[in-house]
């Protein structure tokens, strides 16, 4: 019987052939993907929001990212209510979560300025939902944004201004989507 060495060797790259550079095409397309993936957009989406963007003042890059994290599930995320954008969808989705004492269903209701966030009262009444989804984060030492408040006694977020692009932490760069979608 023939041993077998345990030691596995490293395959080694054939001599000359160098990873291909990006294009900038690439580097656009890489940036808008990842930015939809960020916050859960489908692309038609995703493209209004931008038209939106271009046709309000200002830079669209900045106006783009502003309309984004106006979306309520980032909101509802923001607020340390949901641990992912993706769980907070859900919630609004399932009707847990209201907007000046009315119930949102759509994950891309937008926020305005003095708008208050909280759960439905039956959701409170929750016990094992409560303490593994919403105390669980409130605990943890996350920042709340300075453009919003949260009351963590009743549960309740309000938008306190709305966010400018100093208030994004995640590395966007925005200039790549607004060329992509420029050509």
């Amino acid at each position: 019987m023939v041993e077998r060495n345990t030691v596995e060797k490293k395959k080694e790259a054939p001599r000359g052939k160098r990873p291909k550079k990006m294009s900038e095409y690439g580097r656009q397309l890489q940036e808008k993907q990842k930015v939809k993936q960020m916050y859960g957009m489908r692309e038609r989406q995703f493209r209004r929001f931008f038209a939106n963007a271009v046709h309000a003042q200002g830079a669209p890059g900045d106006n783009l990212l502003s309309l984004l994290e106006r979306r309520i599930d980032n909101v509802f995320y923001r607020l340390k209510m949901a641990t992912t954008r993706t769980q907070a969808r859900q919630m609004i989705v399932h009707g847990h979560v209201t907007v000046n004492g009315e119930k949102v269903s759509s994950p891309s209701f937008l926020v305005s300025v003095g708008d208050e966030v909280s759960l439905i009262p039956s959701a409170l009444e929750h016990k094992a939902f409560m303490e593994q989804v919403v105390d669980k984060r409130l605990n943890l030492g996350i920042k709340v944004p300075e453009w919003l408040e949260l009351d963590k006694k009743t549960y309740k977020g309000r938008v306190l201004r709305l966010p400018v692009r100093t208030d994004i932490q995640a590395p966007i760069e925005d200039h790549l989507i607004v060329e992509l979608y420029s050509k």
